[in-house]
């Protein structure tokens, strides 16, 4: 992968499954060969951490993750991690419909401009999906 990430703790690995599973081997791939001596390090936490600790706990499945992340970085106006992250629920087996609702109901508690542009960009990325020939 890189130089500065350690690939062979079993954290890492376990978060390196688990993240290509839900945001794809693209992006992953993508995000770990860019990684240098100053952004090394947080794709270790991030993996590791993030992905192997967190979404490898057996207290929610990874719909109801998604649903959560969704909620949030919406509500954070994390435009980036939205796009990131729809795709992920995709992957997870959430619905366009789900998705929506997600959104709507991000939209009454965290205001409509949050709501609205994570509305944009779920629909980008549906468009995207759809271009690409998968079925959403």
């Amino acid at each position: 992968m890189t130089e500065y990430i350690d690939t062979t703790s079993p954290r890492f690995q376990k978060g390196l499954k688990i993240r290509r599973e839900v945001l794809g081997s693209e992006h992953v791939d993508r995000s770990l060969q860019s990684a240098d001596d100053f952004t090394g390090e947080f794709q270790q936490i991030v993996t590791e951490w993030c992905w192997g600790d967190l979404w490898g706990r057996p207290g929610l499945d990874r719909r109801t993750r998604s649903i959560i992340n969704l909620a949030m970085l919406a509500a954070l106006n994390r435009p980036h991690e939205v796009r990131l992250h729809v795709r992920g629920a995709l992957n997870n087996g959430l619905t366009k419909e789900e998705i929506k609702e997600v959104l709507l109901q991000v939209m009454v508690y965290c205001g409509v401009p949050a709501a609205l542009d994570a509305m944009k960009v779920a629909a980008d990325v549906f468009r995207e999906e759809r271009e690409a020939g998968r079925k959403i």
